[in-house]
């Protein structure tokens, strides 16, 4: 027997989604994200340890940004017509908006993904791939090491459209770009 699929989860042209499109989707699930015109849901519960983490990396970054620069959680960024991906934490150079949905490349100085088992290729090919062609200068990847959070960070190569590493953080993550920070790693999760 086939399920059928709600009328909302049919692309409004043959192309597929656009970025824009997601503004006018309220049946949508929370954390829809379009990558090169199709929707991905999260299907399966995130687990507590993604979730504290990116919470508690957030507060530090926030403690840590300087004026003019904002701290998000959760909130997409338009990186072309067809793509756009929700990164679990990002910095834009933009004033807060209350009304926000979504933020543009150019506005995003850093991306960050906390790796999980059903987003693990996305965050660590996909995603990253997209942020840097799309021209966004930092990109930090969280992974679950079994000695603690490792923060993978990245800085674009802009003759190449690549990141390139600059550094594994574990234990401390101690940073002078895009914005001095110095995180204690073991204090994100219990």
């Amino acid at each position: 027997m086939e399920a059928e699929l709600p009328e909302w989860m049919f692309p409004p042209r043959p192309s597929g989604w656009e970025a824009d499109d997601l503004d006018h989707l309220p049946q949508a699930p929370r954390h829809t994200e379009l990558i090169e015109g199709a929707l991905i849901f999260r299907v399966s519960p995130q687990r507590s340890w993604h979730s504290r983490l990116a919470q508690n990396l957030a507060f530090g970054l926030r403690q840590a940004a300087p004026d003019g620069i904002e701290i998000e959680r959760e909130m997409t960024v338009r990186l072309d017509k067809r793509s756009r991906p929700e990164p679990d934490i990002l910095a834009a150079s933009v004033a807060y908006d209350p009304d926000r949905t979504r933020y543009l490349p150019e506005e995003v100085v850093l991306v960050i993904e906390v790796a999980s088992e059903e987003s693990a290729d996305r965050d660590r090919s996909i995603k990253p791939f997209k942020y840097a062609q799309a021209g966004i200068p930092h990109f930090w990847r969280v992974e679950d090491e079994e000695s603690g959070p490792a923060v993978h960070v990245y800085e674009l190569d802009t003759v190449t459209r690549t990141y390139v590493p600059t550094g594994i953080h574990r234990e401390w993550l101690k940073v002078s770009v895009p914005f001095p920070a110095a995180i204690d790693l073991g204090s994100l999760v219990p």
